[in-house]
C-alpha cells in the first residue's frame, strides 16, 4: 500500500530553505522533524475539540467570537502547512491529489466555505483523520501492512457481499410492499418506501419501535422477517472472514517469494528474499539466515 509514501523533493542536489524545510515537514527521524508533526498532532486535537465545542448551543451563545477567532487562528495556521507543503515537493499536483493531500485540503476548505454556507465549519471535524500521521511518527507503518490484508479480503468478498446486498434489498421491497397492502397508512404505512424502511429495521433487529404491526397477518409477516434476518444476519460476517483466511494463508505459506525479515529502523516485515534494503523507508536490512 502507498498510504504512507513520502512525496519526493525537488532535484536531490538542492539545498537552501525548500530542502531545509522538506526535512522538517516530511521526515520523521529528526529532533526538528518529530517536533513539528508532534506539535502538529497537538494542534489537530486542540482544533476538533474547539470545533466539538463550539457545537454546543450555550457555549456558542457566551463565546462565539472567541471560538470562531480560535478556529479561524487555525485554519489560517494549517493553511500555511498546506501552501508549504505543495511548495517544497516536486510534484505539488500530485501531492495534492494524493490522499494525504485531500485530508489535508478538506481539513481547511469548510472554514472558507462557511463564509458561503453558514454551519459547514462543523465538518472540520475531518481533521481528525490527519492524527494518522501518528502511525509515521511513532513507527508504525509495520501496521499499515496489515491494513492491507484486511482491505484486500474485503475486495475480494466484494461480489459476494454485492450479491448479499441486493437479495436484502429485494427482501425489503417485498415485504414493505406487502405491510403498505396489509397494513395502509392507517398504522403508519404510508409508501412502500416507508415499509422498505420497517423491513430493514426489522431485518437488522433494530427494534426502532417507531413503526409497527398492528393486524393480526401484519405481526405474522413481522415475525417471519424477524426469522429471515436472524438466519442471514452472519453471511456477510462470514463471507469476509472466509477470504480473510484465505488471504492470510496466501500471506503466509502462498508463492515463498517473501520472508520475514523486519526493518530495524521501522519495522515492516514481508521483503523479497534478495532485498538489501527496506521497500518502505529504504533502511538497510539485516542479512538473511541460511
Amino acid at each position: 500500500m502507498r498510504l504512507f509514501s513520502t512525496p519526493q523533493l525537488n532535484p536531490a542536489t538542492e539545498t537552501g530553505w525548500r530542502r531545509r524545510w522538506f526535512d522538517i515537514i516530511y521526515r520523521h527521524d529528526t529532533p526538528p522533524s518529530r517536533n513539528f508533526d508532534l506539535l502538529l498532532i497537538v494542534a489537530i486535537l486542540a482544533s476538533v475539540i474547539v470545533i466539538m465545542l463550539d457545537s454546543d448551543p450555550w457555549l456558542h451563545i457566551d463565546h462565539a467570537r472567541v471560538l470562531y477567532a480560535i478556529e479561524w487562528g487555525f485554519t489560517a495556521l494549517f493553511t500555511a502547512e498546506y501552501v508549504m507543503r505543495l511548495l517544497v515537493v516536486r510534484r505539488p499536483l500530485r501531492y495534492a491529489l494524493s490522499l494525504w493531500g485531500i485530508i489535508d485540503l478538506l481539513s481547511i476548505l469548510p472554514t472558507y466555505l462557511s463564509l458561503l454556507f453558514p454551519g459547514s465549519q462543523a465538518l472540520l471535524v475531518v481533521r481528525i483523520l490527519r492524527v494518522l500521521r501518528l502511525f509515521r511518527i511513532l513507527k508504525l507503518t509495520q501496521y499499515v501492512e496489515e491494513g492491507g490484508l484486511l482491505m484486500t479480503a474485503l475486495w475480494r468478498s466484494r461480489r459476494k457481499i454485492f450479491l448479499f446486498v441486493s437479495a436484502l434489498l429485494t427482501i425489503a421491497v417485498i415485504f414493505g410492499a406487502m405491510m403498505f397492502v396489509i397494513e395502509g397508512p392507517e398504522h403508519g404505512f404510508s409508501t412502500i418506501p416507508t415499509g422498505m424502511y420497517w423491513a430493514i429495521v426489522t431485518m437488522a433487529t433494530v427494534g426502532y419501535g417507531d413503526l409497527s404491526p398492528a393486524t393480526p397477518l401484519g405481526r405474522f409477516i413481522a415475525s417471519v422477517l424477524i426469522l429471515i434476518g436472524y438466519s442471514i444476519i452472519a453471511v456477510p460476517t462470514g463471507i469476509y472472514t472466509a477470504e480473510l483466511a484465505s488471504s492470510l494463508r496466501e500471506a503466509t505459506h502462498g508463492d515463498g517469494h517473501h520472508d520475514h525479515r523486519g526493518c530495524p529502523e521501522c519495522g515492516l516485515e514481508g521483503h523479497d528474499p534478495d532485498a538489501m534494503h527496506c521497500r518502505g523507508c529504504g533502511h538497510l536490512l539485516p542479512k538473511r539466515m541460511g
